[in-house]
């Protein structure tokens, strides 16, 4: 269920040279987790932008939010702070 899975995500990100992610989408539980969990196991920083995301399950995406905050590899986020951190402001988190 990554991004990263059968598709050339990893190859066209190394090329440029690009060393964090960001991740947004429709379902945290079947598709935002298991790409942050790849791109941190290929040796990415996965950012997860948590108000930016929906989950089909709303406890189920509230366990997925849980689990990357557990595992640590993960830097979770809103839009406000990532967008203050794009323009050079105010640290995420």
């Amino acid at each position: 269920m990554s991004a990263f899975e059968g598709t050339p995500l990893d190859i066209v990100l190394r090329d440029c040279g690009v060393t964090a992610v960001a991740i947004v989408g429709v379902a945290l539980e079947v598709g935002i987790e298991p790409t942050a969990r790849h791109a941190a196991d290929l040796g990415y920083i996965p950012i997860v932008v948590t108000d930016a995301c929906g989950a089909g399950d709303a406890a189920a995406g509230d366990r997925s939010l849980a689990t990357l905050e557990f595992a640590g590899d993960t830097i979770l986020t809103d839009v406000s702070a990532f967008t203050r951190a794009l323009a050079g402001g105010a640290e995420t988190g």
